[in-house]
C-alpha cells in the first residue's frame, strides 16, 4: 500500500487523539478530521488490511509498530514545520495550516536542514 499524505494525515490523528485520550475508535478520528463514519470504516479497514493498525476488543484502534513509524515521522514534521512558520511570522493557526501541506511534499534531506537552521536560530532547548 503506498502511504498518501491523507493516509499520513489519519495515521498522524490516530497518534494524536491516542495521546490526548489514551484511547482512540473511529468516530473519533470521524470528529477530528470532519469525516463520515463510512469514509473512516473504509479507510480503517485499508489500514488494518494493510498492518497498519490493529483492534482490541473494544473497537479500540492501536498503531502497529509499522502505523507509528509513519505517523510519528509526519507528526514530528509538522510540529516542528508549525515552529518554524510561526517563528518567522505566521500566525498560528496558518502555520499549522501550511506545515500540514508541506510535511508531506518536502524531502528528508531538506527537512533535516530546516530543523538543523531551527534549532540553531531558535530552539533554545536544542
Amino acid at each position: 500500500m503506498e502511504i498518501r499524505a491523507s493516509a499520513e494525515d489519519y495515521l498522524e490523528t490516530i497518534l494524536v487523539l491516542t495521546e490526548q485520550q489514551g484511547k482512540v475508535r473511529s468516530v473519533d478520528i470521524a470528529n477530528h478530521m470532519n469525516f463520515s463514519k463510512p469514509t473512516i470504516s473504509i479507510q480503517m479497514k485499508r489500514f488494518l488490511e494493510n498492518g497498519y493498525i490493529t483492534f482490541d476488543e473494544n473497537r479500540n484502534i492501536h498503531l502497529t509498530e509499522k502505523g507509528s513509524e509513519i505517523a510519528e515521522r509526519i507528526h514530528k514534521r509538522h510540529t516542528l514545520l508549525t515552529s518554524v512558520l510561526i517563528a518567522i511570522g505566521v500566525d498560528e493557526e496558518q502555520a499549522r495550516e501550511d506545515a500540514c501541506k508541506i510535511e508531506h511534499s518536502i524531502s528528508e534531506k531538506t527537512f533535516e536542514c530546516i530543523k538543523e537552521f531551527y534549532d540553531k536560530n531558535f530552539n533554545k532547548n536544542a
